[in-house]
């Protein structure tokens, strides 16, 4: 039958109104009820258009509502891979889609924001995945999700226990020609390099670095203190996995520690899965540095997906996945990343350290938006990213029940 011409631009109209009342339905106001994770207080957060409109206090929860906890999202500075996915190691498999699926298994474990970590490789595979990751970044799927990258490596000291699982062909010394070829296939989305000072030329890297805006962090290094003072100096911010990337065996006065926690110009990073660190290096580590220069971070890989059992690395190393969920490298007897989320993290450093969940929070969350300067996300405040968790928390258990990024549900548990 034929249809006359009013039908047709009926028919138009109709999926116009359709495809305008569908795009508001994800963008429109929403409330979202619990407690405010900083003082336990009832509270209505309105959001609009991808950002927090207002914070309402409540006098009470509403008859029925769930005493859940809202906060916002965590803010994870090292990720190596996730959920089966790689940044940096395998045959060069990374795609859109696997990108896509990391970050969506990530939102699931209450992290909104994070930068993929590309450890020490091949020089090519790290320009080709940078470019993938810099494309997918951009992509309107992923919500803004990563800021930026995090390079691990290559200049790292080649040592056994200082260079960790990193492979020592691929170590290389700081080159700003050779990081400029990376930057560039980053789309000069690098945020954060983590470096040995020590190395030939890694103090005038630093100092390079810092003038281009990117986070120097200490890391996989034995510097002896006056080289570690130097490039604090020189700009370098944050220590990255304080007590890891390092010996089994190290001075007990010259080490790598005391020089990065002495000094109250230098942040920290700490994995808190409860595997890398015993509980008393955290509460010292915690204690010295003070909840405004610690930083909760997961150095979580593609293994935190897998069963239990021994694998085989795309490089040649066997690693071992324990059934208390220790990722370890018994080839040098030491750690190879974690396979547990900055939910653990969170959760596990409250219980050694006796810190509130503000403090938590804080140390998760508003400190990396600070130092990467994302300063529209981190805090709960109105004209922020509606980047939030809704959880609940028992035991020091933190199990997620919503998450929001820039103000859509991306995450509900079922």
């Amino acid at each position: 039958m034929k249809r006359n011409k009013y039908q047709i631009k009926t028919k138009k109209v109709l999926f116009f109104l359709l495809a305008v009342f569908a795009l508001n339905s994800a963008w429109a106001g929403d409330k979202i009820v619990g407690l405010l994770y900083y003082d336990q207080s009832p509270v209505e957060i309105q959001l609009e258009d991808g950002k927090i409109q207002e914070v309402v206090r409540l006098g009470k929860l509403p008859e029925g509502a769930p005493a859940v906890y809202i906060a916002p999202g965590f803010i994870d500075n090292q990720v190596n891979g996730f959920a089966g996915i790689s940044f940096s190691f395998g045959g060069s498999d990374l795609t859109f889609a696997g990108v896509e699926k990391a970050t969506q298994e990530l939102w699931k474990k209450g992290v909104t924001t994070y930068l993929p970590t590309l450890t020490t490789n091949d020089h090519e595979l790290l320009i080709k995945n940078l470019k993938i990751l810099a494309k997918a970044s951009d992509d309107p799927k992923l919500l803004g999700s990563i800021p930026g990258f995090h390079m691990e490596g290559p200049y790292i000291n080649p040592e056994d226990g200082y260079r960790g699982a990193h492979p020592k062909k691929f170590v290389e010394l700081p080159d700003w020609k050779r990081f400029t070829e990376l930057t560039e296939a980053a789309d000069n989305k690098i945020l954060q390099v983590t470096l040995a000072p020590e190395l030939e030329g890694g103090l005038d890297f630093v100092s390079q670095c810092s003038r281009a805006g990117i986070v120097v962090a200490l890391g996989h290094h034995n510097a002896p203190a006056d080289v570690v003072i130097a490039a604090i100096d020189r700009g370098a911010k944050i220590a990255t996995h304080l007590g890891n990337g390092a010996a089994n065996m190290i001075n007990r006065h010259r080490n790598p520690f005391w020089s990065q926690l002495a000094d109250q110009r230098f942040m920290i990073s700490i994995i808190c899965d409860g595997f890398h660190l015993l509980p008393e290096e955290i509460q010292t580590f915690y204690l010295t540095k003070g909840v405004d220069r610690t930083i909760i971070t997961s150095d979580v890989t593609s293994y935190a997906a897998l069963d239990p059992g021994i694998y085989k690395t795309q490089t040649g190393e066997t690693i071992e996945l324990t059934e208390e969920g220790m990722l370890r490298y018994p080839a040098q007897n030491v750690l190879y990343g974690s396979a547990s989320a900055m939910t653990k993290g969170v959760g596990h450093i409250m219980e050694v350290t006796g810190c509130t969940l503000a403090q938590a929070v804080q140390m998760a969350s508003t400190n990396p938006s600070q130092l990467y300067g994302l300063n529209d996300r981190g805090v709960l405040e109105p004209g922020k990213r509606a980047d939030l968790i809704v959880f609940s928390l028992n035991d020091y258990r933190i199990d997620i029940q919503k998450t929001y990024v820039e103000g859509q549900l991306v995450y509900e548990q079922k």
